[in-house]
């Protein structure tokens, strides 16, 4: 994903938060930094979200488990539930627990139709 894309899907979600009444915002230098953060806080006074957005044109994502682990490292510290979210090409956001997903030696294995939608995640 370019960088440009990463940073058009991640402030898509920001309006579809904020639209649904919860507060969210991007995360400064997330993936560029040598601490770890996730892409996007999101919170409605009651749940608390880190999320690691992805996007792709292809059939599947795969994540390195190094940045899983980063991200449910950060998430532990915040208190936050780590979810991926995931915006395949032509579908709709989907919302995935790390530990919910497939993995091999290296990678979690994201597919488009796996996970929640943002509205079950927003119920």
């Amino acid at each position: 994903m370019s960088k440009t894309r990463g940073t058009a899907v991640e402030r898509e979600l920001i309006h579809l938060f904020w639209e649904k009444g919860w507060a969210a915002c991007r995360v400064a230098g997330s993936g560029s930094m040598r601490y770890p953060s996730p892409d996007i806080l999101a919170s409605n006074g009651t749940n608390l979200f880190a999320i690691e957005c992805k996007s792709s044109r292809k059939d599947a994502i795969y994540i390195p488990l190094a940045e899983i682990k980063e991200l449910t490292s950060f998430a532990l510290l915040f208190r936050a539930l780590p979810l991926v979210g995931t915006r395949f090409s032509k579908k709709e956001w989907r919302f995935v627990k790390p530990e919910m997903t497939a993995t091999t030696e290296k990678f979690a294995v994201f597919k488009p139709d796996q996970g929640v939608s943002f509205d079950q995640l927003t119920k």
